[in-house]
């Protein structure tokens, strides 16, 4: 999976090549779109980042775009921007799940803190998705094994559990260790409660 890159559409020309200038100047790779359309065309969820998308834009809002993502399965960060800030378009996009909502001018220290949030959260976006494709390899009783584990209980409790021998939940454990890549009682919890989480 590439690294994550920041994603900007804002049909306002001076201010889309403003905010790129200013994010490539601190060393973050930027595409800039100046039409949903294109942007939509565009996205490719092999390829995840953090969103920059102005609100206003002629045709489609900037919430369309975002609702359009999320029917795609696109769960990334949104920082939304306008120039013409409104409350009630705020409780809209933040009701949308959008991080973060700027307006123009936008100021630079403000964009940048909310662009590192941003990717913070894109970090524990895919964390959660990759927990949630290992656990989907996983059989049923593999996975009730895991739940167990990651509980705490030991291996010979789980067999009185579930009325089999311990042999077969070691046998059990080594293949969801397989799976996950890892023996680690420790990542066993961690991933179990991502997969948990939405």
């Amino acid at each position: 999976m590439s690294a994550p890159q920041i994603y900007l559409l804002d049909d306002d020309t001076p201010v889309r090549e403003a905010i790129a200038l200013l994010l490539r100047t601190y060393g973050m790779t930027v595409e800039t779109f100046a039409s949903p359309e294109t942007f939509l065309a565009h996205i490719d969820d092999s390829k995840p980042g953090c969103l920059i998308i102005d609100l206003r834009m002629p045709m489609i809002s900037g919430l369309q775009v975002q609702e359009r993502l999320s029917e795609r399965g696109i769960d990334w960060p949104v920082i939304m921007i306008t120039g013409h800030g409104d409350v009630n378009a705020c409780r809209r996009a933040f009701k949308a799940g959008v991080m973060d909502f700027l307006t123009k001018p936008i100021d630079e220290q403000v964009l940048l803190d909310a662009i590192q949030a941003c990717l913070a959260e894109l970090s524990a976006v895919l964390e959660r998705r990759e927990a949630r494709t290992l656990l989907a390899a996983l059989t049923e009783r593999e996975r009730e094994v895991l739940d167990m584990v990651a509980k705490g209980l030991a291996s010979k409790d789980i067999a009185a559990a579930l009325d089999v021998s311990a042999r077969t939940i070691d046998a059990h454990r080594a293949n969801i260790a397989e799976k996950l890549g890892t023996s680690s009682v420790a990542e066993f919890v961690r991933l179990s409660a991502l997969g948990r989480t939405t």
